[in-house]
C-alpha cells in the first residue's frame, strides 16, 4: 500500500503539473474525509501520509478552548482538562487520540480520485490566479464566452472572468465573440465559479484607461487624484501635475483630443471631463463644476458642504442634465455641492443671520444693534462669546473691559441653563441610545421631545422621519438609522447550555 501510494503520488504531479506536496494534502483529506464516516457524530480528523515511506497515520482531535468556553465537546476541550494530560498545552493546541488507519480500499477508489482531483484543480485555479495578478495588470482584456442572465463570461487565456449585467455600460450591445477589456473589481478564490469579477463602470476602469493611454501618468509625472461616473453618459476626472513642464489637461487630452477619444470610445461614447485637482477645496469645486462659471462659494466644514452661487446664465449649466454636472462634481470632490442663485443665497444668508441675532437677543439680552455687531465680527455661537479670549473680544471698537466680562458672563450663564435643560429632556433616555456611535446630548433631547427614548425606537423610523424630527441632513439620519439598527443583526451567543454546563462536558 505504501508503495502504491508514492507512486500514485507521483503520477499526478506528473500528469497535473502541480507540486507533490498538493498531492499528498489532497490524498490525507480523502482520507480524513473517509475516516470521519465512522463515527456518527461530527468530528476533526487529521490524516498525516509519510512523504518518504508512504505509511499513514490517522488522529481524532480536540482543540482546547478556554474554560467556560465549551460550545462542542466533540471537537474542543476546556484548557484545564487537556492540561491533565499535556501540563504545557496551549489554548489553539490539539489533543489527539490515535486511529486505525483506513485502507484506502475501503472508501471506494472513485470516490478518492474526486476528492484528489479537485483539490489539484483548486491548486491549479489558484496558480492561473497568482499568475495573473503577478503581471500587476488592474484591466483584463477578452473575449465574451458565453451570455447568460447574470451577464457575460470573459476569457482570456486560462483566466475566466464573470462581467455582471449591473457592472456593464447601459445600452452597450455585447454579444458572443466580442472582444472586451474591463478593469479587475473582485477576485475569487474560492473553489467554484469565475476566478475575477470585472466591471466596465467602476470609476477606477477609467483612471487605469488613461492611464495606459497616457505615458505621462505611468512615468509619475501625472497623477489622476479622482474619478467619477454616470456610465455611458459622462464622467469627470481629477488630474494634477507632478512636473511645472506638464500640462495636465493637455496632456490627458492628447493630439487633437485622440488620447481622450480612445478612452471615450472604449465607454461607448462616455464624455469625459477633465478637470485640475487643487489642494484647496474650493478651488477643487470650482474646477469640477466646469463649464459653469462659479461667482461665488460659501463653505462649511462641519457639515462637509458647500453653497455654490451662480447667475442665472449658468444655472442650469452647473446643475446638468438630469442634475448630473453637479452629481459629478460632488462625488469627485467628496464635498456635498448645492448650487443656488444669487437671491437664493441672499436668502439663506438673510435667514442665518435673522436666526442667530435671535439667539443673541434672547441668551445674551442684548438689542438688535449689538447682536448685529456680534455677527458682523464673525461671532456664530454663544460658545465662541463665552470662550473667546478676552483681548479678541476687546478689539470690537466700542467694547470695554466691563462690556466684554459681561457679555462673557451672560453667554455662560445662557449655555449652563441650555445645559441643564437639555439634561431635563433626556432624562428618559437609555443608555443605548446615548452611547450609540454619532449621537449627542442635544440630539438625544430633540429625540426625546419627539418621544424616542431607546435604540430600538430609532431603529425603527424612516429616514425622512428622523430629518424631520431633529432637522439632521439626509445622510447622518440615514447613518444613525444603521447604526441603530446593527444589533439586530448580530449573532447571538450560544446560550442552549449553560456555561458551566458545557464546560463540564
Amino acid at each position: 500500500m505504501s508503495r502504491e501510494v508514492l507512486l500514485l503520488v507521483d503520477a499526478l504531479a506528473r500528469e497535473k503539473n502541480v507540486p507533490r506536496e498538493v498531492v499528498f494534502g489532497a490524498l490525507e483529506s480523502a482520507l480524513a474525509s473517509a475516516t470521519k464516516k465512522r463515527f456518527k457524530e461530527e468530528v476533526d480528523v487529521r490524516v498525516s501520509i509519510d512523504r518518504m515511506g508512504g505509511e499513514s497515520e490517522s488522529y481524532r482531535r480536540w482543540q482546547v478552548v478556554p474554560d467556560g468556553e465549551l460550545e462542542d465537546h466533540d471537537v474542543q476541550v476546556i484548557l484545564s482538562e487537556a492540561q491533565k494530560q499535556i501540563p504545557d498545552i496551549q489554548v489553539g493546541d490539539y489533543i489527539e487520540e490515535e486511529l486505525e488507519p483506513v485502507d484506502l480500499g475501503r472508501i471506494g477508489a472513485q470516490a478518492a480520485k474526486q476528492v484528489i482531483l479537485q483539490k489539484i484543480r483548486d491548486a491549479e485555479r489558484e496558480q492561473i490566479i497568482n499568475d495573473f495578478l503577478a503581471r500587476g495588470e488592474a484591466i483584463l482584456s477578452g473575449t465574451i464566452k458565453r451570455m447568460d442572465r447574470e451577464g457575460a463570461i470573459v476569457e482570456s487565456g486560462k483566466v475566466e472572468a464573470r462581467l455582471p449585467r449591473d457592472q456593464m455600460i447601459p445600452k452597450e450591445n455585447l454579444r458572443v465573440g466580442d472582444r472586451v477589456r474591463a478593469y479587475v473589481a473582485k477576485i475569487n478564490r474560492e473553489g467554484r465559479g469565475p476566478q475575477l469579477y470585472l466591471s466596465r463602470t467602476a470609476p477606477d476602469f477609467i483612471r487605469h484607461l488613461f492611464a495606459n493611454e497616457v505615458p505621462e501618468i505611468e512615468q509619475g509625472l501625472l497623477e489622476i487624484k479622482a474619478a467619477a461616473r454616470d456610465p455611458g453618459v459622462r464622467a469627470k476626472i481629477a488630474v494634477l501635475s507632478n512636473d511645472r513642464r506638464v500640462d495636465p489637461i493637455g496632456t490627458c487630452v492628447g493630439v487633437r483630443g485622440s488620447r481622450v477619444q480612445a478612452v471615450t470610445g472604449e465607454l461607448a461614447g462616455e464624455r469625459v471631463d477633465i478637470v485640475l485637482w487643487s489642494e484647496d477645496p474650493a478651488q477643487f469645486v470650482i474646477g469640477a463644476l466646469a463649464p459653469a462659471n462659479v461667482s461665488s462659494i460659501v463653505v462649511d466644514e462641519d457639515k462637509h458642504s458647500m453653497d455654490v452661487v451662480v447667475d442665472e446664465d449658468n444655472l442650469a449649466l452647473a446643475i446638468g442634465t438630469n442634475g448630473r454636472n453637479v452629481r459629478l462634481a460632488s462625488e469627485l470632490t467628496g464635498w456635498q455641492i448645492n448650487i443656488m442663485s444669487a437671491e437664493e443665497s441672499q436668502a439663506k444668508s438673510a435667514g442665518e443671520h435673522e436666526a442667530l441675532r435671535q439667539v443673541f437677543i434672547s441668551g445674551l439680552d442684548v438689542d438688535e444693534e449689538l447682536a448685529d455687531t456680534l455677527i458682523e465680527e464673525g461671532f456664530t455661537s454663544l460658545e465662541e462669546v463665552a470662550y473667546v479670549p478676552i483681548n479678541e473680544m476687546l478689539e470690537i471698537e466700542g467694547f470695554d473691559e466691563d462690556t466684554v466680562n459681561e457679555l462673557r458672563k451672560r453667554a455662560r450663564n445662557a449655555l449652563l441653563t441650555e445645559a441643564i435643560a437639555t439634561e431635563e429632556r433626556i432624562g428618559s433616555t437609555a443608555e443605548d441610545l446615548l452611547s450609540l456611535e454619532g449621537m449627542d446630548r442635544e440630539l438625544a433631547a430633540r429625540l426625546a421631545d419627539a418621544k424616542v427614548y431607546t435604540r430600538d425606537d430609532l431603529a425603527e423610523l424612516a429616514v425622512d422621519e428622523l430629518v424631520e424630527a431633529t432637522g439632521i441632513d439626509e445622510e447622518r439620519a440615514k447613518d444613525l438609522i444603521m447604526k441603530a439598527r446593527a444589533h439586530w443583526f448580530e449573532e447571538p451567543p450560544d446560550a442552549s447550555q449553560p456555561a458551566q454546563e458545557r464546560a463540564q462536558a
